[in-house]
């Protein structure tokens, strides 16, 4: 046997470690202690920062807004609104307020003192939006379309005494400023044709007004749009006057519905189909007395005046008897083919309206209006040819 497997005794000690191992021992335990201390601070640094985002973030998260002082606009349905002479940026503020159209004062106050226009502001009546922007608020403000009490509304039919009443109180002029313009305007733009009346040519629309406006310029600005109509509509300017006075006449005598027979009866009666070329209309009449038809008496039926249509002159009237519009107008440049030569409404309630080329018809029709007209409590003006 040789010593390769010889085994020490079972009483032998093993032999000591050498100085190299127990240094290598060392430095390994120690490592073992920085790993742990390294990964002890590394997992404290961690719960640090995460605590500290959590303290950090979560207001971030759960923070709600200031509410804001103004609303978000653009705003939505309308409200009139009175601006007073003098009223100061918060008084016109508080008024907005209350009204709905600004959220608070301190919002329209701040919008007023940065627009270097506001101090321009206008006392008078405004139509604005509810809920709308500050900023937006002062600038409607300063729009003059905006003011209610400066718009100019023409209803389709009315005179031009109408016109020049309205639009002297909208301007606080006296009338007779009106008419001193109207005069000049007409002598210096209208047609021959028209004899120097601006009946039936101011044309009826909405107008809005700027306190620069004048009765002459307004005046202008109604006539001109008249003349862009029938420029539109290609109207010869020698057949403009006898178009705006059919179209006048047609307006007031029915409703839209029945413009179109109405505008054909015109063409027919001045062609002569009831024998004698007078239009037979109560309107023209009306027109040039002031007074319903029913009120007018038997002896001024009688008279011979030209806008007497039944005793009158044949023909038509010597003026336009309102300001048509452009329904009327396109009635008469484009009337329906039809021999009707009368016309009568027998129900003024619904309007309705029986058109016939017989006389005989015609006088049942108007029979059976007076029958309509007995069965109600008041008797309404007579309307129809």
């Amino acid at each position: 046997m040789t010593d390769l497997f010889h085994e020490p005794a079972g009483d032998e000690a093993p032999a000591p470690p050498s100085r190299s191992h127990r240094r290598a021992a060392a430095r390994r335990r120690n490592q073992r202690r920085k790993n742990v201390v390294s990964f002890l601070v590394m997992v404290l640094a961690l719960v640090l920062l995460v605590g500290g985002a959590v303290v950090f973030i979560r207001p971030l998260l759960t923070h709600t807004p200031p509410e804001s002082n103004d609303f978000p606009g653009p705003g939505q349905g309308s409200v009139e609104v009175v601006v007073d002479d003098g009223d100061s940026g918060t008084a016109i503020g508080e008024t907005l307020t209350d009204a709905g159209v600004v959220k608070t004062v301190e919002a329209f106050t701040n919008a007023y003192s940065a627009n270097p226009n506001a101090t321009s502001i206008q006392a008078g009546t405004y139509e604005l939006q509810e809920g709308m922007r500050s900023v937006d608020a002062v600038a409607a403000l300063l729009d003059p379309a905006s003011r209610i009490d400066l718009r100019l509304t023409v209803p389709e039919g009315w005179t031009v005494a109408q016109i020049y009443g309205k639009m002297a109180d909208l301007l606080m002029v006296p009338v007779e400023d009106v008419e001193a313009a109207a005069e000049k305007l007409a002598a210096s733009a209208l047609p021959e044709s028209a004899g120097g009346e601006l009946e039936g040519w101011l044309f009826p629309s909405t107008y809005t007004l700027s306190p620069d406006d004048t009765p002459a310029s307004v005046l202008e600005r109604m006539l001109d749009k008249m003349i862009s109509e029938l420029d539109a509509r290609e109207v010869p300017e020698k057949e403009r006057e006898a178009l705006l006075i059919k179209a006048s006449i047609v307006e007031k005598e029915g409703t839209e519905q029945y413009w179109g027979k109405i505008a054909r009866v015109v063409e027919n009666r001045l062609e002569g189909c009831s024998g004698d070329g007078r239009l037979g209309m109560d309107a023209t009449y009306v027109y040039r007395l002031g007074k319903k038809a029913n009120d007018i008496t038997s002896e001024e039926w009688r008279k011979d005046d030209p806008y007497n249509g039944r005793e009158g002159p044949p023909g038509l009237p010597p003026t336009p008897i309102g300001a048509p519009g452009t329904g009327a107008i396109d009635a008469v440049l484009d009337p329906p083919a039809g021999d009707w030569c009368y016309f009568v409404s027998v129900n003024l309630e619904t309007q309705e309206t029986k058109f016939t080329d017989d006389l005989k018809q015609h006088l049942k029709n108007q029979e059976e209006y007076r029958q309509w007209l007995r069965e109600q409590t008041s008797a309404p003006t007579e309307t129809g040819e």
